[in-house]
């Protein structure tokens, strides 16, 4: 009875101005004003479509639908006066699944709010039959909708040659966002990303190449690192470097298919670089000694080196973690040892040998747990085969201790950790021997503390230290002087203990600094 009587006077105007319309209207159901006052966390009071009614009108030709949604507007807001904070415009900024409709809240009789929804018969069929239904007005509209971009996203995941279909099915998933933002160019384009993206999802929105190279963002003008999650009506300046690359850890924040999608194909490009860069290195060593790649040279480099595959092996070839300078001193003891292993044959001393590894087996038939398990660095796109403990963030060189935690994940803690003392006497069956490979790829973050004599300048020295002569990042400065001396912590990356050393030498040697130590126990993450 109400949706009538409000409806009314609407239809008397319309029918005047000569305009073709359907309407129709419903009371929310209780299931939906409870549902929504869930989801949104808003009170009774707060829900403003109890009542709406949707006008569905015949478009004239050759006057734009947009502007007869809002001459609609006009006749009805000339009736009822509007709720301004409540008009959603999906009109000028359709979303990004296609849907259009002009929404405006007015106040009806009774003081009662009320839902209007504008639309055209092409945007209602649009909305009420799904994405099918666009195609049979493209030829009415040759300007790209949000749907053909949606479209366009779709089919760039699905020329990627390296994606597989699981990978896709994920991205393609991500592409149905429900819920979206409006955040505008340096230029003042509008681009359409979902809730809670993020200034490197913005960039790789704008250009693959532009999010490659991405290195921070000014939101608003306001300088902001790319894991900024932005919000609707933010202006967002993406800042460039041509030495930046994608690195492993945006894949934990960017939240649109294209931005995964892209970092995804970059480190896999990356990767393969790497690879061939690593086969040519070995190869081009290999024939200065007058030898070619075979399966007995692998067998003799692989243990040397500590891989597990060529690939690995040519991976960090490539990298420079491992120096072929002592690829002859290997070659030549792996061929000393076949001959020993000859004569051992000749003389029967390898079934000795074999019964006496017989004979261990069989007093106590289980893996030997005094082999450590080696950490080592993965030069690919894949994840860490292990976590490091946040009580005592263990770093390469220093003596650790594993813990397999009941989900078979791999804790690294020191040795000397008291959180690891204390598994060890609770869970000694968990807790086995580590050992660190090589890391000279992904950094860790320790912490150091400094005392000394306040000078002018001493601080300026002690990151021009680290930071140039040294070439290590800083995440944190915490320094303050007082009577005349000073003292703090710097938190920075390195990749082992040798690193560490030698910066905490170069550091003490300042004029003033006077101690220079690591903090070994914080609740910092490492990366």
């Amino acid at each position: 009875h109400f949706i009538n009587i409000f409806s009314l006077p609407i239809i008397d105007r319309l029918t005047q101005q000569g305009i073709n319309f359907d309407i129709s209207g419903r009371p929310k159901s209780i299931y939906s004003i409870w549902n929504k006052m869930q989801t949104k966390g808003v009170p009774f009071e707060e829900i403003y479509d109890l009542f709406a009614i949707r006008l569905v009108f015949d478009p004239v030709p050759d006057i734009p639908e947009k502007n007869q949604c809002w001459n609609i507007y006009s006749i009805i807001t000339d009736i009822y006066p509007p709720k301004p904070d409540r008009i959603r415009d999906w009109v000028s900024t359709p979303k990004a699944n296609g849907y259009e409709a002009l929404h405006v809240t007015v106040m009806g009789p009774e003081g009662r709010w009320v839902e209007v929804q504008i639309r055209s018969r092409r945007m209602d069929e649009i909305a009420e039959r799904g994405f099918a239904a666009h195609w049979k007005y493209k030829g009415m509209n040759a300007q790209e909708s949000e749907l053909d971009k949606w479209i366009k996203k779709i089919r760039e995941t699905l020329e990627n040659p390296q994606g597989d279909a699981l990978e896709f099915l994920d991205d393609f998933k991500l592409n149905l966002f429900a819920s979206e933002i409006l955040v505008f160019t340096p230029k003042g384009e509008i681009r359409n990303l979902p809730k809670d993206a993020t200034a490197l999802d913005f960039a790789y929105d704008i250009h693959s190449q532009i999010g490659n190279k991405a290195i921070g963002a000014k939101v608003n003008y306001r300088l902001e690192p790319l894991n900024h999650v932005l919000k609707s009506g933010d202006q967002v300046e993406i800042i460039t470097s041509d030495k930046a690359k994608p690195q492993r850890e945006w894949l934990d924040f960017v939240i649109t298919a294209k931005a995964k999608a892209s970092i995804k194909q970059a480190l896999k490009a990356e990767a393969r670089n790497r690879l061939e860069k690593g086969k040519e290195m070995l190869e081009e060593r290999l024939r200065e000694m007058n030898l070619h790649p075979s399966s007995r040279i692998f067998r003799k480099l692989l243990p040397a080196y500590e891989v597990n595959s060529k690939d690995e092996l040519y991976s960090k070839i490539g990298l420079g973690i491992i120096s072929l300078d002592d690829l002859p001193a290997i070659l030549k003891k792996n061929t000393r040892n076949k001959w020993i292993r000859y004569w051992e044959l000749q003389f029967g001393l390898r079934k000795a040998e074999r019964d006496k590894e017989s004979g261990s087996a069989e007093s106590g038939n289980k893996p030997d747990k005094d082999a450590p398990i080696l950490l080592r660095e993965n030069t690919d796109d894949q994840e860490q085969s292990y976590t490091i403990a946040h009580c005592c963030n263990p770093i390469p060189g220093d003596d650790v201790v594993g813990y397999l935690s009941p989900s078979h994940t791999l804790i690294v803690h020191k040795a000397k950790c008291p959180v690891a003392i204390k598994l060890l006497s609770s869970q000694a069956n968990r807790i086995v021997p580590a050992k660190w490979t090589t890391h000279k790829i992904h950094s860790f973050l320790v912490r150091i503390s400094l005392q000394g004599i306040d000078r002018f300048g001493v601080f300026n020295s002690i990151t021009t230290v680290i930071s140039k002569e040294l070439n290590v990042n800083i995440r944190t400065i915490n320094l303050s002087s007082h009577d005349g001396i000073f003292e703090g912590t710097i938190d920075l990356y390195v990749h082992n203990t040798a690193d560490l050393n030698n910066l905490i030498m170069n550091l003490i040697k300042i004029k003033g600094v006077e101690k220079v130590s690591r903090v070994e126990n914080t609740e910092s993450e490492a990366k």
